[in-house]
């Protein structure tokens, strides 16, 4: 029977557990319920399981026939914290938690894979070590998994994972070949003045004036730094000042994000970023603090296994639409997990516009087309065997 027969089989018990998951939504490092139902169901499928990895993360060693090569199967677990207003019957039953990425999604289909392949490990050559991951929306999730040793013991050889892409319809696939997210930095500015009185400005330093320069300012990083067929982006998304109409305050402070694909582009725009705050807030009186912190690194797809999971692919899905060249500045922390490890990260069509599932991640009407959810079984279930057998040293 061909992989997408066996998922299409059990497609209703993936959905079950998708709307399950789905009516119990946990932030980051919450996933007490999540993760305690991954556990229970991997080790009733016989698989070696570690709990409480980087605090609510779940590990599952499948082991087949042989121990090498060892694939690592990531799948993230937490909500966000957005009211839901989808209607859905299995909407979330936690106040101002929803599932609005689809991260719901992935669980479900990493517990089908681990069912699917369980049934068949003594045709595996090799270990599948299964990773469900707390805490991918901006909480440091894989970072601390990975501090907690969860690239050892086994050591991964290859790496994969996948994502719902509500941006494209059901029957589109992304796997892009080389930088397909960016990495993210966040940033926080805090700019010092001289508080006064409005009516008498020339007695105070503005910090509002300098950040409102700086700001405009920021634009030019990459519009006249960065190499126009190069990618960079320099958001302000957030500035704090001020208590009254009447009252210059003495500080004001901004913060956003950086996102880029390459080392090099990284360290041209932080440096430049800040070179312009310190400059201009010198030049205009102030002082400036500035405080960076790393989110994510990249994600580079692998172009050998880009070319393996494109022939998946077809094989799951003869009409496939297959996107080799899809890049977003979103990030996704499985960056960590597959740095030095060869790794492809897959994007499978969810939205479907005749049923109305068309709103974006991370929007509160955010849902799914569950149609997509056998193909994102099957297509995980046959690429793992078919990188397992094609560097499995009996090869």
């Amino acid at each position: 029977m061909k992989m997408i027969e066996k998922a299409l089989e059990i497609k209703e018990t993936t959905i079950a557990m998708r709307r399950d998951i789905h009516r119990h939504p946990e932030l980051g490092l919450e996933e007490i319920r999540t993760s305690a139902l991954v556990a229970e169901k991997l080790e009733a499928l016989g698989l070696n399981v570690q709990r409480g990895i980087g605090k609510t993360g779940v590990v599952g060693l499948l082991h087949g026939r042989s121990n090498s090569p060892v694939l690592l199967l990531r799948f993230d677990m937490d909500a966000l914290p957005i009211q839901e207003e989808t209607g859905a019957p299995y909407a979330s039953e936690s106040p101002g938690k929803m599932h609005a990425c689809g991260h719901d999604s992935h669980v479900a289909v990493g517990l089908s894979v681990a069912a699917l392949l369980a049934e068949m490990r003594e045709s595996i050559p090799g270990t599948i070590k299964f990773v469900f991951q707390p805490a991918e929306e901006g909480e440091g999730g894989a970072e601390k998994m990975v501090a907690a040793g969860v690239l050892e013991n086994p050591k991964p050889d290859y790496s994969m994972a996948m994502h719902v892409w509500n941006d494209k319809p059901v029957g589109w696939y992304g796997v892009t070949e080389g930088p397909v997210m960016a990495g993210a930095q966040i940033f926080e500015v805090k700019i010092t003045g001289k508080g006064g009185h409005g009516a008498s400005p020339h007695l105070s330093v503005d910090p509002i004036v300098a950040v409102a320069q700086i700001i405009t300012a920021l634009q030019t990083i990459v519009s006249r730094n960065v190499h126009p067929l190069e990618s960079a982006v320099v958001s302000v998304c957030k500035v704090s000042a001020g208590s009254a109409f009447n009252i210059i305050p003495q500080e004001a402070v901004f913060s956003g994000t950086i996102r880029t694909f390459k080392p090099e582009i990284t360290d041209l725009v932080l440096n430049k970023f800040k070179e312009i705050i310190f400059n201009l807030a010198q030049g205009m009186g102030c002082k400036a603090e500035i405080d960076t912190q790393r989110v994510t690194l990249p994600v580079v797809n692998d172009l050998g296994l880009c070319k393996q999971m494109g022939e998946v692919i077809h094989k799951i899905d003869p009409d496939a639409v297959v996107d080799f060249n899809l890049q977003t500045m979103g990030s996704e922390d499985f960056s960590f997990l597959m740095d030095e490890i060869p790794g492809c990260f897959v994007m499978v069509g969810s939205a479907n516009p005749e049923k109305g599932l068309v709103y974006g991640h991370h929007h509160p009407k955010f849902d799914i087309d569950e149609t997509c959810l056998p193909f994102a079984v099957a297509l995980l279930a046959q690429g793992a065997l078919e990188i397992l057998n094609a560097y499995s040293p009996d090869a």
